[in-house]
């Protein structure tokens, strides 16, 4: 059975480039392979005919002689079909090129196995109110893997190198050829690595790192809250033989304050009065974080009423904006009374009997009350 032409085949002119024709064959293969087209014959002939076109008008030598005598150039069986020594790489970099994003791969045949980047890190680390809002400079021990310094994170002895694995010749990956088309697998030699240590160092045997706590000055920036967190760039794990180290992230809790209540950058607190006060008026002390401040109290001040202390906040560790202080006053009902306390109490008790404008809140909800039962027994 007479083949096709290798052009047509593609669906190139005879002065395609290299680039043109590695552009055809991505464009066929990924229409026709296998995977994609299930118990398709048709496909599966196709494709292999495409992979037959591929394979000599890539190779400059097997290209002349194909463009001097055409098919009859191979009749002898010096093409073949199956992977050889001079093609292998060829096939394996437009594999990884044509399929690499569907099955996640990628173009490594060629180039030496790139080392694994080290760990990020997380600390956990607990502050004050004053502390958080203030900003503050705090001295942490992480344990870690750092590099190691007698072989500067080689692995290998001083003196002495990783050398190109024999195997893979450093590309970390080898080929494996399954029907008519090449599967890249982890050199089972180098582990991936591409390198091989043949002697190791005496320190970290061979690994590049060692474990070790290390000592960091962090600073904390002014108004960090819980759940906020810090990177560190470049803090966390070394890398494996050199390789770039991963972050460190101080992760942020915030102790909770025996005065101040916090939410976002507002701050609240509560300020007791007396019975007296809140019905006569007067000053009462309030605490900010930076000192005490007066707070004029009106007469026939009810609990709960909230004041609003402008700008006596936190400062937002984002937009730079100072919240407020939420101040709410609370009546505080004396106790442990005398005798005379109670009668004169009483004796005031006694005086505002029958009299509503004393009493606004209670009045309106026991009237409240009586309405809502008439409406339920009418």
């Amino acid at each position: 059975m007479s083949k096709r032409d290798f052009y047509e085949v593609l669906g190139i002119t005879r002065d395609a480039s290299e680039r043109d024709i590695k552009k055809a064959y991505k464009r066929l293969a990924m229409k026709f392979h296998p995977d994609r087209n299930q118990g398709d014959k048709y496909a599966a002939d196709k494709f292999k005919e495409i992979k037959e076109a591929y394979e000599v008008l890539l190779d400059p030598q097997k290209k002349m002689s194909y463009d001097q005598y055409g098919h009859s150039a191979f009749d002898q069986g010096g093409m073949g079909t199956g992977f050889n020594s001079s093609n292998q790489g060829d096939f394996g970099d437009i594999f990884g090129d044509v399929f690499g994003d569907i099955f996640g791969g990628g173009r490594r045949t060629g180039q030496a196995h790139s080392q694994h980047r080290g760990a990020d890190l997380r600390y956990n680390i607990e502050l004050s109110l004053e502390e958080a809002v203030r900003g503050v400079s705090k001295e942490i021990e992480v344990p870690t893997l750092v590099q190691c310094d007698s072989c500067r994170g080689t692995g290998a002895k001083n003196g002495s190198s990783p050398k190109n694995c024999s195997t893979c010749h450093g590309h970390g990956q080898i080929q494996m050829r399954q029907g008519f088309f090449a599967v890249q697998q982890t050199c089972p030699t180098c582990h991936g690595q591409g390198k091989i240590i043949q002697d190791p160092c005496n320190i970290c045997h061979g690994q590049g790192r060692i474990q070790k706590s290390k000592i960091l000055n962090i600073k904390i920036p002014v108004g960090v809250d819980t759940g906020d967190r810090v990177r560190l760039s470049g803090e966390g794990e070394a890398g494996e033989r050199g390789a770039q180290a991963g972050d460190l992230y101080v992760q942020i809790h915030v102790k909770e304050h025996h005065i101040f209540k916090r939410d976002g950058n507002n701050l609240y607190c509560e300020v007791p009065v007396s019975f007296t006060m809140a019905a006569l008026g007067g000053e009462v002390e309030v605490p900010t974080l930076d000192r005490r401040v007066n707070l004029k109290v009106l007469s026939e001040t009810q609990t709960g009423r909230m004041f609003r202390m402008r700008a006596k906040g936190v400062k937002s560790v984002r937009s730079g904006a100072v919240g407020d202080l939420i101040v709410k006053l609370v009546v505080e009902t004396p106790v442990k009374l005398s005798a005379r306390q109670k009668s004169l109490l009483r004796e005031f008790e006694e005086s505002c009997a029958g009299k509503a404008k004393h009493k606004p809140k209670s009045e309106g909800f026991f009237n409240g009350v009586k309405k809502f039962f008439d409406d339920l027994t009418s």
